[in-house]
C-alpha cells in the first residue's frame, strides 16, 4: 500500500480527499497550517504534521518515507498578505522540492479546467508556472484539472435568496461544477492511474439560467433573473483591475472571465447539484 503526504487537507477538497484516502486504507500524512482543525484521533491511521508550507524550512523531513504526495494547496480569497504566487506557485514549489528530496514517486496537484488557458489571469499563472515545474521535476506526477465546485455554485443560491439572481449574456452559457466527494474520488484514483492530465467535472451539463432556476426552486421561490450585457462585465473588470489591488480583484476577474464562458469537463460523478441546492435550503 502506497503511503500518501496530502497538503491542504482541511479546505474544501482536501477534507473529501482525506476520508476518501482512509476509507480506501492509505496511510495518510495530513499537512496542516493548524494541527487544532484536525484530530488524528478521529481518523484511523492518520498522521498529522504542522507546517507553514509557504516556508521551505518547515516543510523538512514532511515527505520522508511517503511514496506519493496529494497537493490541494491554494487559494480562491487572497489573506494573510499572501498572493497567488506565494501559495499556488511557491508553497506548491516548496513542496515539489522536499518531494523530490525524500524520493517521492509521483506527485498529483489539482489545478483548475481552462486554467492553462486562461494564464492571463493572476491565479490561472501562478497554477500554471508550477505545473511547468511538475512537468519537469523528474517526478511522475498527474495534474487534475477540476471544474467549479458546488461550493462555488452557492453564489447562486445566495443570490436566489436576496431574490435575484444576475446572469451574463442570455444566461446561456454551460458548466458542469461537480461535489468535492466526487472530485475526491479522481484524485484518489490517480495515484494508481498512468494519466498525466485529468479534466473532469459533474455529472450534469447545465445552462447558467438552469442553474439559477434550481436555486430558486430549492428555495421555492418565483425565479427572478437579470441578464447583464458582456460590455458591461468588460467595463467591471477593467475598472476592478485599474482601480484595486490584485488581493481585492484576483477573485473578482476569476469569476467574471470563467462565467462569461462555457466550462465544459467531461461528465463524471452521481451527485447532483439540485440535491446540493436542497441542502442549503435544509439549513436555512
Amino acid at each position: 500500500m502506497k503511503r500518501i503526504v496530502l497538503a491542504g487537507a482541511t479546505g474544501y477538497l482536501g477534507q473529501f480527499v482525506l476520508k476518501e484516502l482512509l476509507h480506501r486504507a492509505y496511510p495518510v500524512r495530513a499537512l496542516v497550517r493548524d494541527a487544532g482543525k484536525i484530530r488524528a484521533a478521529d481518523y484511523r491511521g492518520l498522521d498529522v504534521c504542522e507546517v507553514e508550507i509557504t516556508d521551505r524550512q518547515s516543510l523538512s523531513g514532511c515527505c520522508a518515507a511517503s511514496d506519493v504526495v496529494i497537493s490541494t494547496v491554494g487559494i480562491t480569497r487572497q489573506k494573510d498578505g499572501l498572493s497567488y504566487m506565494d501559495v499556488d506557485y511557491q508553497a506548491n514549489v516548496n513542496l515539489l522540492e522536499e518531494a523530490r528530496t525524500a524520493g517521492v514517486e509521483k506527485f498529483i496537484y489539482v489545478s483548475a479546467l481552462n486554467a492553462d488557458k486562461l494564464t492571463h489571469l493572476s491565479i490561472c499563472r501562478a497554477k500554471e508556472l508550477f505545473v511547468d515545474k511538475l512537468r519537469t521535476s523528474g517526478l511522475g506526477f498527474c495534474v487534475i484539472r477540476p471544474n467549479g465546485f458546488f461550493s462555488d455554485m452557492a453564489e447562486f443560491f445566495s443570490m436566489a435568496q436576496r431574490g435575484r439572481v444576475y446572469l451574463f449574456g442570455k444566461g446561456q452559457f454551460r458548466s458542469n461544477p461537480i461535489h468535492g466527494a466526487d472530485l475526491a474520488v479522481v484524485c484518489v484514483d490517480a495515484i494508481e492511474s498512468s494519466d498525466r492530465e485529468v479534466e473532469v467535472g459533474g455529472p450534469e451539463t447545465l445552462t447558467h439560467e438552469e442553474i439559477a432556476h434550481m436555486a430558486f426552486a430549492a428555495l421555492e421561490k418565483t425565479p427572478r433573473i437579470t441578464c447583464i450585457s458582456d460590455w458591461l462585465r468588460k467595463l467591471i473588470l477593467r475598472s476592478v483591475q485599474a482601480f484595486t489591488t490584485q488581493s481585492f480583484h484576483g477573485p473578482i476577474e476569476f469569476f467574471l472571465t470563467v462565467t462569461a464562458m462555457d466550462m465544459v469537463a467531461p461528465e463524471y460523478g452521481r451527485r447532483t447539484l439540485q440535491e446540493f441546492y436542497s441542502e442549503l435550503s435544509e439549513q436555512i
